[in-house]
């Protein structure tokens, strides 16, 4: 029987509502605008220009490291470590500029921490076979150690000659009044989405975590990829922690303490599944917005702040449980 044109375009129109209505992602921008709307009219602190500069700006630091937890996440590995190279990579950055050193020299030496603590995990996972659970979570030992040990265990403050300078990338506003660390989390933020969805990088991404098996007997080089995958985890860990560095202006050996958790969280909040094989760089982005905004909440409502764990991971619960429904309708 032959098909009309206004048949076809409804047909389109149908399926790209029930695409819409099926992601993860869709319902937790929902969620993060009604939470908004909400708090504007519970509270009066939470619309004003301040606050929402706040929490756009710290948005960005979760979101940043979300970015290359979802390259590996869409592997079907896993990043514990990433906190702690952040604090060591801001420890690097810190210590190198301290001694003497230029703000370039200083984000060279803390890009190249990044580098190499990424390919040591990737290749004692795709090489050695190690999990990915265990070989992260000992990097998150052992990065820590290393932060302790280039200070001595204790906070850097002053940033040498190009002090100013690194306040200013980090802490600034050059563009519109925009926090810098949103601008830096919207160009990687588009720059993660394209190699995802367009490249070949990104394809053979998703094929490992949709089918590792399948994906090697193609001709995926899935040991390459999955050592590239640890080390742009870490390279994002790094950027966030140099930007981090510049809006803090100081460095301790605590900073970014658990905050693997608030990372893997967005990401998978945002719809990615632990699995493998699915995640988007606007799920990460989303996910992060939505920890932020339930973090903001909870003092302006005058909730106790030890609350926010538990509403985290009700949401992670919750973002699994939708996964689950969903891949059970499309099995049925």
């Amino acid at each position: 029987m032959a098909v009309t044109l206004d048949q076809t375009i409804a047909q389109k129109q149908h399926s790209f509502l029930s695409r819409l209505f099926s992601s993860q992602t869709f319902w937790v921008v929902i969620a993060v605008i009604l939470a908004c709307i909400f708090l504007s009219f519970a509270t009066d602190a939470f619309a004003t220009s301040k606050n929402l500069y706040n929490i756009t700006r710290n948005i960005t630091f979760v979101a940043i490291v979300a970015l290359g937890m979802t390259f590996v996440i869409i592997t079907g590995g896993i990043d514990l470590s990433v906190g702690s190279v952040l604090c060591l990579c801001s420890m690097v950055l810190a210590v190198t500029m301290h001694a003497g050193y230029s703000i370039e020299i200083g984000i060279l030496a803390s890009i190249v921490t990044a580098l190499v603590i990424g390919a040591f995990n990737g290749i004692f996972i795709a090489y050695l076979g190690f999990p990915p659970f265990v070989v992260t979570l000992g990097m998150l030992s052992i990065a820590r150690s290393l932060a302790m040990v280039a200070s001595n265990n204790t906070v850097v403050f002053q940033f040498g000659p190009d002090h100013d300078k690194l306040l200013a990338l980090g802490g600034g506003a050059w563009v519109f009044g925009i926090a810098n660390p949103v601008l830096y989390m919207i160009l990687l933020a588009l720059i993660t989405g394209f190699i995802l969805r367009w490249t070949k990088f990104g394809r053979h991404i998703f094929a490992i975590g949709g089918n590792e098996h399948a994906a090697t007997l193609t001709g995926v080089p899935v040991r390459q990829i999955k050592v590239a995958v640890y080390m742009i985890s870490a390279l994002s860990a790094g950027i966030a922690g140099i930007i981090e560095t510049g809006w803090l202006g100081a460095v301790t050996t605590n900073l970014g303490n658990g905050m693997e958790l608030q990372v893997i969280a967005a990401t998978v909040i945002g719809g990615a599944n632990l699995a493998g094989g699915v995640g988007t760089a606007f799920g990460a982005i989303v996910g992060a917005a939505l920890i932020e905004v339930i973090r903001n909440s909870l003092g302006l409502l005058g909730i106790n702040a030890f609350w926010q764990g538990t509403f985290i991971g009700g949401a992670i619960l919750l973002a699994v449980l939708f996964d689950r429904i969903r891949n059970f309708r499309r099995s049925d």
